[in-house]
């Protein structure tokens, strides 16, 4: 935790990406300076363009492995933001959501260095989508629904009741 009590970081938005030009080779090292700094990095990554479940989950990975090559060993938590479905009026398919996140979650629980790692999902994510990816990740990421009162209470809602029915 930081001096502030800061304790994640998000790195590598798409906005980034785009308005200030950061690379890949900027995330890796914004990620590493996290880690080293006890910071948890909320790492986005997601294809530019719409493509094929497992075209998107080879292009996240490569960006999940760019960002992670010489970070130190902690919990990240990696936000899956296909960037063709950020302000779209629907999320990506269940579906391909599925694809890609289940891969990056194999990819992390695959690397001992990652234990305790997140998988969420971004790209106009909003109620009901918890509940439809029914366990495939841990949560959401919450651009324009986070400012809709109700939106935002039916997706605290929804989450609530998926820790009920998933706690024995």
């Amino acid at each position: 935790m930081s001096a502030s009590g800061v304790t994640l970081v998000e790195i590598g938005h798409a906005e980034r990406r785009r308005l200030r030009g950061e690379t890949d080779a900027d995330v890796a090292a914004k990620a590493s300076s996290a880690l080293s700094e006890g910071l948890t990095p909320l790492l986005c990554v997601g294809e530019t363009s719409r493509q094929d479940p497992d075209a998107a989950a080879s292009a996240t990975l490569a960006q999940l492995r760019t960002a992670l090559a010489d970070a130190p060993a902690a919990p990240v938590v990696v936000a899956y933001e296909p960037v063709w479905a950020i302000g779209a009026p629907e999320p990506a398919p269940t579906d391909h959501i599925r694809v890609v996140t289940r891969a990056l979650r194999a990819a992390l629980d695959a690397d001992p260095a990652r234990g305790g790692s997140r998988v969420i999902y971004g790209g106009s994510a909003g109620p009901g989508l918890l509940t439809r990816l029914d366990g495939d990740v841990d949560g959401v990421f919450l651009g324009r629904f986070a400012h809709d009162p109700a939106a935002l209470a039916a997706v605290v809602d929804e989450a609530a009741a998926l820790t009920r029915t998933s706690t024995p």
